[in-house]
């Protein structure tokens, strides 16, 4: 009896054992829908069973996103009341902890000059319209030629702001600095071999990368030549190009929108209680004033602006905020998310297409105006097409030639019925003007006029037209609206700027207050610093609300 009392225990700790050694198995290497391997040797679903969060991209500080007010809630001296508070929630995302400095952009300058030489026709404006616009420093009644020639270049201003920039410009700079950087992911995990990305440089490689020509059609990356750059995974049999499910292409750098900027400059981090927030923050730092309260560094400015009329650093000697341009990057202290000069310095482009009314009633959540959805073009053969030698430029309305896509690349076009029939969240490929400055939310619109001619329609944002005309000799007819009738300077290419600068006074620093500029126009005192979205969690750590202690 004893014994056989034995063999039963022994045998549901075996039964035990297998269901262990079964749970165990079908942990992540093991399908949940149908019971199959996945990663298997022979073959079948590939996944990355073993990514955990999303890496860190250079430059790059995490941002925990929440619920705020966005817009203004001091008083409004200039009673335009173009950003009214609204509640926001936004998702997680990551910012440049400084500006983008001087030397970041000669390192992009660099290579576009290198991968595309500005002497070779076809590459023609490449390299020049990517130049920044260095005589936005001259005045006409003021010495600043040292600045002109020097500022971009010179190592002195190697750390200080790129200025000179316009919004094209800055969208192009993320989107070159995203392909770099996925260049190098890709090679760390061994897709593709480290001399890779300089013999592109070298020329030793036609074309260059693409992440979304890889991600598309990756035998087409390099000219066509990838296969002779593969790395340790192709000499190992392991699959030879990196997919999303990879987990190893991160996420397009752009501008933030208008919505990230404002909430990562208010960081609000320092001042929750609960669910709650302690006060509201006039500037990116706590207190209602622009110096230093603390004891150490009492009384010095914690921001780059101009403090009064013909005051842009103080007494020499003596200095308020130790600049009178812009200042080196991290010369002043971050605010509680880490980042840098959020106030003062220069101010900075967002992604935003500028209107002066926030509709929350439609959007609370990621608050964006600027979408214009595209989807990949595909070739009669039914292949994506790849842009080869076909590059595309674009002559803006001040004359400035820019190319629109580089070789290489994937093309794209606006989505089309396919995609918008029957759908509830959206209905065209261009949002921009939507519920505000498109002709079906104008209460001047005539709905019912047969003109098809948009100039002899009374519109809600009646901005000054910029035709750009080309002569016989292919030069350009610089041309001016000279239109009395003129209502306003808003349109779809008008972009908001955020934040003070070394020229503003301090009222500009609070993070709500929100300016506009032609998106092909460059200033001395606008830049810019890139985002990333964040996929997968919320935040890197559990929050946990604090328990009540016990009381005895």
């Amino acid at each position: 009896m004893k014994k056989q009392f034995i063999k039963v225990v022994l045998s549901f700790a075996v039964i035990a054992g297998g269901f262990t050694s079964c749970k165990n198995s079908s942990s992540k290497n093991v399908s949940r829908a149908t019971g199959w391997k996945i990663n298997a040797k022979e073959g079948g679903f590939q996944y990355n069973s073993d990514f955990k969060e999303q890496a860190t991209a250079p430059g790059l500080v995490f941002i925990e996103g929440g619920t705020f007010t966005k817009g203004q809630v001091q008083d409004d001296v200039m009673h335009d009341w173009n950003n009214t508070p609204t509640s926001q929630h936004v998702q997680s995302f990551y910012m440049d902890e400084t500006e983008v400095t001087n030397v970041m952009y000669l390192e992009y300058l660099d290579y576009l000059k290198s991968v595309y030489p500005p002497s070779d026709s076809k590459y023609a404006h490449i390299y020049t319209g990517a130049l920044p616009d260095t005589l936005v420093w001259r005045n006409r009644l003021g010495f600043n030629e040292t600045m002109t020639n020097n500022y971009l270049r010179h190592p002195a201003y190697a750390e200080y702001p790129v200025v000179g920039v316009n919004w094209i410009q800055a969208t192009q700079f993320a989107e070159w600095r995203t392909d770099r950087v996925n260049e190098i992911m890709l090679e760390r995990e061994g897709y593709l071999s480290k001399d890779a990305k300089y013999k592109v440089i070298s020329g030793e490689v036609g074309g260059g990368f693409s992440t979304e020509a890889y991600l598309n059609k990756p035998e087409s990356v390099y000219n066509g030549q990838i296969d002779s750059l593969q790395g340790k995974r192709k000499k190992d049999s392991i699959s030879s190009f990196a997919k999303r499910s990879s987990g190893i292409i991160l996420p397009e750098y752009r501008l933030p929108t208008e919505t990230e900027w404002e909430y990562a400059a208010q960081a609000q981090i320092g001042n929750r209680e609960y669910n709650n927030y302690k006060g509201r923050k006039k500037y990116p730092w706590a207190g209602d004033y622009t110096r230093n309260g603390q004891r150490v560094g009492r009384g010095d400015q914690l921001a780059n602006f101009k403090q009064g009329k013909g005051d842009y650093g103080g007494i020499a000697g003596w200095s308020d905020d130790g600049a009178d341009i812009t200042a080196e990057v991290k010369s002043y202290k971050p605010n509680d998310f880490g980042l840098y000069d959020m106030a003062g310095n220069v101010a900075e482009w967002v992604a935003d297409v500028y209107r002066p009314i926030v509709d929350d009633e439609i959007s609370d959540f990621n608050y964006f105006r600027g979408n214009v959805y595209m989807k990949t073009a595909i070739g009669k053969d039914g292949k994506v097409h790849v842009i080869r030698d076909s590059i595309v430029y674009d002559t803006l309305p001040n004359g400035k030639i820019m190319a629109v896509n580089l070789p290489g690349e994937i093309k794209m076009i606006p989505v089309g019925e396919e995609e918008t029939f029957l759908r509830t969240n959206f209905s065209s490929s261009d949002n921009r003007g939507y519920r505000d400055g498109e002709p079906g939310s104008t209460r001047f619109y005539d709905r019912f006029n047969d003109d098809d001619d948009e100039e002899n329609k009374i519109k809600m944002y009646n901005a000054p037209v910029s035709k750009v005309q080309v002569d016989e000799r292919g030069e350009l007819v610089r041309a001016y609206d000279k239109s009395n009738t003129r209502t306003s300077l808003i349109n779809d290419e008008v972009r908001v700027f955020k934040g003070g600068s070394w020229r503003d006074r301090a009222y500009w620093l609070d993070p709500a207050q929100r300016r506009y500029l032609p998106q092909y126009m460059a200033t001395d005192y606008i830049g810019f610093r890139c985002a990333m979205s964040r996929v997968g969690s919320k935040s890197k750590s559990k929050n946990k609300t604090p328990r009540a202690k016990k009381v005895r």
